[in-house]
């Protein structure tokens, strides 16, 4: 078997919306087998602050959306699993938008990959990273790395969050993940320097190429350009 290609799209600086709409993109050239030859991307960008509930979103009132939303972060429902989290400056998001038909066809082994590959990564930094009954990566009982997906007919969307140097205050507002007695960290509180995404993007690519077993390509440039200019523009539907 070939090996697998995915293609590596920096999309830098977006609101949570314009991320939204990147993956819906994505996903569709999937189920409307566009580009059959290659169609699965790693989207990796960074978020303006925002609090994202997953599908258990009864449990988020109204008043608990302006309350936080009056701190100065969005605010989004979404259709990924998990709770409640925080995305915003100095945390490495990914999207891996994949046909899991060929990878596995296996929504808990994807998960399982992610977990490993951010193990690993934690690693490379002399960090050790854990998993627990909780979806995530952890060191000790503070979560590095959030995980919240969604899978459609096996076409992945949503991903991970990995926090390099997040301000954590922002998680003082919530109980992340909706896991009472737990905190949060990142690599640099961990290694107590700073650590940036820019520090982190090679040898995360370097990781998922290795645990996903696949080659790792540059998204085309005129492509991606003509993407983000697209989903960056004014949304006349809000």
């Amino acid at each position: 078997m070939p090996m697998k290609t995915v293609k590596v799209l920096w999309a830098g600086r977006l609101n949570y919306k314009s991320g939204l709409k990147l993956q819906t993109i994505l996903s569709n050239q999937h189920h409307q087998q566009l580009k059959k030859d290659n169609c699965n991307t790693l989207i990796l960008v960074e978020h303006n602050p925002v609090f994202t509930v997953g599908i258990r979103d009864k449990e988020y009132t109204a008043e608990d959306e302006q309350r936080l939303t009056n701190l100065g972060a969005e605010f989004y429902r979404t259709n990924r699993g998990g709770l409640i989290t925080f995305h915003g400056p100095g945390q490495l998001v990914a999207y891996p938008i994949l046909n899991l038909k060929q990878f596995k066809n296996s929504i808990k082994w994807y998960v399982c990959q992610i977990e490993n590959m951010i193990i690993r990564l934690c690693a490379e930094f002399g960090i050790k990273g854990e998993t627990s009954p909780n979806t995530g990566v952890w060191v000790n009982d503070k979560k590095i790395c959030a995980i919240g997906i969604h899978g459609s007919r096996y076409i992945t969307t949503h991903g991970l969050a990995l926090n390099c140097n997040t301000d954590l205050s922002w998680f003082n507002h919530i109980v992340p993940c909706g896991i009472k007695g737990k905190g949060v960290t990142s690599i640099s509180q961990e290694l107590n320097t700073n650590v940036t995404i820019q520090d982190v993007l090679p040898l995360f690519q370097n990781t998922f190429k290795d645990q996903f077993k696949c080659s790792l390509i540059e998204y085309p440039v005129e492509e991606s350009s003509q993407l983000l200019k697209f989903v960056n523009s004014r949304d006349t539907d809000a």
